[in-house]
């Protein structure tokens, strides 16, 4: 049979249907990306120029874009695996040995913390959930503490051991705050209530430390510390963060029909608590692998979701891929800003989040009053 359809008329049917896959992403997402990626390259720019070794800005990307570097495998393999770093310059040891390593993990972390928020706020129903407010990062903590103090010969686990102390705080803040269903004022004052008790046997265990400087070391990481971030790091949380971020994309449908209210999830044919629980899971992981790798960094896991749920709306394949721009930028920037600030003195980077946090939440608290539901 001859097709009797004009030459170059296709039907609708035999069209990709690009306007429905890629239709979620519009104009406002795309400026968060953008954004985002700027402010990550300015603070880049900002890591790989100045230091006890400082290079011009030319001079350090040039030195980032070496093809000798970026095309060679025995660099990669030490970087990513752990084998001997080659015989490279000056400059280049120190801009890919030492101050890379760092911009690669603040990114990660910032990620990881601003998805676990989004998720947290979701499955709870409270814009207040965040793994700091939660517990989760003070569990987390605990466990990495114990670790350090009690178990050294297990380090390469820490994110293991770091999820399961999140996810036992976010069970007991759970617990708490249950009573026939939560509510987003009991959850905040349940993980209040799990955050100081892990916090004072946090503090607790520091009288178990001897070495001064490991003690001091200790401090600087629960409040949050990126100061002499390796690749080593980077590789004990890549492959959690991966995972967790891949698994949290996945689950964007059952976020946006979690926040409906369980009634409706039900009717929908969803099976809502193995959904939260599986949910929670992916969170928890995210957020633990960041407290594994840079300490309890508080407020971007709160303040990123509320800012990009702001700007993208509140479809969660919009949000989640906006938290992973949006939170590496606040990352990278407040690094940036301890580290560079009161220069050759560096802040815990948690010390700048919170100072960023803080004002962003009474800020929101003068001009909405009430708050806290999704």
């Amino acid at each position: 049979m001859t097709d009797s359809r004009p030459d170059g008329a296709v039907e609708a049917h035999d069209r990709p249907d690009t306007a429905r896959r890629f239709g979620w992403i519009d104009r406002d997402l795309l400026a968060v990306v953008v954004g985002g990626t700027a402010v990550v390259a300015v603070a880049t720019t900002l890591q790989l120029s100045f230091g006890s070794y400082d290079l011009s800005p030319t001079a350090a990307w040039r030195t980032l874009l070496d093809p000798a570097v970026l095309f060679d495998t025995a660099a990669w393999r030490a970087f990513l695996l752990g084998a001997t770093v080659p015989d490279f310059a000056t400059g280049t040891l120190v801009v890919w040995t030492i101050r890379l390593p760092r911009v690669v993990l603040a990114v990660l972390v910032g990620a990881n913390l601003a998805v676990s928020g989004a998720i947290l706020q979701a499955i709870t129903r409270n814009e207040l959930a965040s793994p700091f407010v939660l517990g989760v990062s003070s569990g987390a903590g605990l466990a990495v503490l114990l670790t350090i103090v009690l178990f050294a010969g297990l380090l390469p686990l820490l994110p293991l051991f770091a999820a399961v102390g999140g996810g036992v705080a976010f069970l007991l803040v759970y617990a708490i705050a249950w009573q026939g269903g939560t509510s987003p004022v009991r959850l905040v004052l349940a993980g209040v209530i799990v955050s100081s008790v892990f916090g004072s046997v946090q503090t607790g265990l520091f009288l178990l430390i001897e070495d001064i400087g490991l003690v001091r070391s200790v401090i600087a990481w629960t409040t949050g510390s990126l100061v002499g971030a390796d690749w080593a790091a980077v590789r004990m949380i890549l492959p959690w963060s991966l995972l967790s971020l891949a698994l949290a994309l996945v689950g964007a449908r059952e976020l946006d029909v979690l926040t409906l209210g369980e009634r409706t999830a039900s009717s929908l044919g969803m099976r809502v608590e193995a959904v939260r629980f599986a949910l929670s899971g992916v969170a928890v992981l995210a957020a633990a692998a960041s407290v594994a790798a840079a300490g309890i960094v508080g407020f971007v896991g709160l303040v990123v979701p509320h800012i990009v749920r702001r700007i993208v709306g509140s479809d969660h394949r919009r949000l989640l891929v906006g938290c992973l721009f949006a939170g590496p930028a606040l990352m990278a920037a407040a690094d940036a800003g301890a580290r560079l600030a009161l220069s050759p003195a560096q802040l815990p980077v948690g010390i700048v989040t919170g100072l960023v946090g803080g004002p962003y939440f009474l800020y929101l608290m003068r001009k909405h009053g009430e708050f806290g539901g999704l």
